[in-house]
């Protein structure tokens, strides 16, 4: 059975895949369901790994965004589609310029704590 592989080392077995769009998995209940859908994170996606049964590397993939996938209760189990694509380069960029934006508000913020120390006479 296919694994698709977290950043966090999660194993997840799937059905046989059709691709990141669209990789199934089966939970004996809803309870394994619960566990295992809230690792589909951010972080998690960030860096992820297709391997066949065999343990051979199929696919290596950075950052992946989540979609709304599917689910389906058969007699094996929950039947669990997981939908995933690329980010875009605009996606990559907006974080990027983000992460920046938060770096500066800091610096300010620092700033203006040392402007504020040197009016009220203080040193810095």
């Amino acid at each position: 059975m296919d694994k698709f592989i977290l950043a966090d080392t999660t194993a997840i077995e799937l059905l046989a895949g059709a691709g990141l769009s669209s990789m199934t998995t089966v939970c004996k209940d809803w309870a394994e369901a619960a566990t295992l859908m809230p690792k589909l994170t951010p972080e998690n996606l960030s860096s992820v790994q297709v391997q066949t049964g065999e343990g051979l590397t199929v696919g290596n993939y950075t950052d992946l965004v989540l979609h709304p996938g599917s689910w389906e209760v058969k007699e094996d189990g929950i039947h669990i589609t997981i939908s995933l694509r690329e980010k875009t380069d605009i996606e990559k960029r907006l974080e990027n310029v983000e992460a920046g934006q938060q770096t500066q508000d800091g610096a300010i913020a620092d700033m203006g704590e040392v402007v504020g120390k040197l009016a009220e006479g203080g040193t810095v």
